[in-house]
């Protein structure tokens, strides 16, 4: 199968190939037809299948059949849980639609937000968005969302997770009620079906992958580590293997700017990514990341949530996350588009429970190692791990605060 198979515009086509590809994805084959038709879509998809073409590409070609240049407006909206994300799939819509006069443009909090009014002014066709500045713009009378005849419910999952669920209701009741609806999650928890079910009409469901499964092409293992010898492990590490490239994980902004400090410290390149970052700082590093000025960025799960690195080398958790289904989205970032990859996680006694719901998700038992000089304390404290929360409490009990804090990611 190729892409001009596919029933796809030759202006599209042109722009596809000019991206240098030539095949779809198993998501873009199954995706692509099913959009164009007009139908609803709830999809699963793991991060790096292609999926954002996925659903670009059709809704491009339907979008010009009622495109106006001397009187635009929003007739599609793209919803996605972070900035990083936001901004991708801008620069992905503006590259497939080089060749076809449609106008897209993004809007996200931590930035001046007159910029983007004055583009929404001139006249957009497409606008992607983050939920709370998208709100913010809407009560301000500054953008209607009352001409949208596709919506596009990216990374829904995560969405949810950060307590948006009540900004994606507040949204649905602002658009018109008839229109087509796109959404794609990594998994279809209970959670997406029910909200799939308020928001989608008739749809055709679309799986690429087993539910919380792994790439094949990923490698994983355990290091068993002394807790307070991680961060002298992960520097070993990166020196004595020569990393050129590497995503790690914690848990907390501070726990990243400790590492990224301690590794710039020990003449790592190194740079920290979090919600606390501003949007400036955040778009520097991840381009020296991915310039190969900084070898390391050390994230945690919001922030790095939708990142585009391709052929990225390691994935590494500093920390376990405390939500089993984070390790699949976190590992996905490697071992992308057919590429080897590694995935190394750092557990201390603290994180042996997160280690055995993780296996249990994936079904499978990760190989795990020890270094010298760096093993696990022998009489480890008998202090519990924090309690896990699942993951509707949380939206639950602090969605209001998260939804709060989420405006200024």
């Amino acid at each position: 199968m190729k892409f001009n198979n596919l029933g796809l515009l030759p202006s599209l086509l042109k722009a596809i190939n000019e991206k240098g590809y030539d095949k779809p994805s198993p998501i873009q084959e199954k995706a692509i037809p099913v959009i164009l038709r007009g139908k609803d879509v709830l999809a699963s998809a793991q991060t790096g299948t292609g999926k954002t073409a996925g659903f670009t590409l059709p809704m491009l070609q339907l979008l010009t059949k009622s495109s106006n240049s001397q009187n635009r407006k929003i007739k599609a909206l793209i919803l996605t849980p972070t900035r990083e994300l936001a901004a991708q799939i801008y620069e992905n819509v503006k590259e497939y639609s080089a060749h076809i006069d449609l106008i897209s443009t993004v809007i996200f909090g931590g930035v001046n937000q007159n910029p983007q009014v004055s583009k929404i002014k001139r006249g957009v066709d497409i606008l992607i968005a983050t939920p709370g500045r998208l709100l913010d713009l809407e009560n301000q009378r500054a953008l209607s969302l009352s001409n949208v005849e596709i919506l596009v419910l990216d990374e829904a999952d995560r969405m949810l997770d950060m307590g948006f669920q009540r900004d994606i209701n507040k949204i649905m009741n602002l658009l018109p009620k008839k229109r087509q609806n796109l959404l794609f999650s990594a998994t279809f928890s209970k959670e997406i079906k029910s909200l799939a079910k308020g928001i989608l009409n008739d749809p055709v469901l679309i799986e690429t992958s087993k539910e919380n499964t792994t790439v094949e092409a990923i490698i994983q293992y355990v290091y068993k580590v002394d807790k307070n010898q991680k961060s002298n492990l992960i520097i070993q590490l990166i020196k004595e293997e020569n990393w050129t490239q590497a995503l790690v994980f914690t848990r907390t902004k501070h726990g990243a700017n400790n590492l990224c400090k301690k590794m710039i410290k020990a003449n790592i390149s190194a740079a920290a990514i979090h919600g606390n970052k501003s949007q400036g700082a955040r778009t520097k590093a991840l381009a020296g990341f991915k310039n190969g000025v900084v070898k390391i960025l050390v994230a945690t799960d919001i922030a790095a949530r939708g990142l585009d690195i391709p052929l990225l080398p390691h994935v590494v958790n500093f920390e376990l996350p405390n939500i089993s289904e984070d390790y699949v989205h976190r590992i996905g970032r490697t071992g992308r588009a057919g590429a080897k990859g590694e995935a190394i996680s750092l557990v201390c006694n603290d994180e042996k429970q997160y280690l055995r719901d993780i296996e249990k998700l994936i079904g499978l038992n990760i190989p795990s190692k020890t270094k010298i000089g760096f093993e696990p304390n022998k009489n480890p404290s008998s202090e519990p791990i924090p309690n896990k929360q699942k993951r509707s409490d949380f939206s639950r009990k602090k969605g209001g605060d998260r939804n709060r804090n989420q405006r200024r990611r």
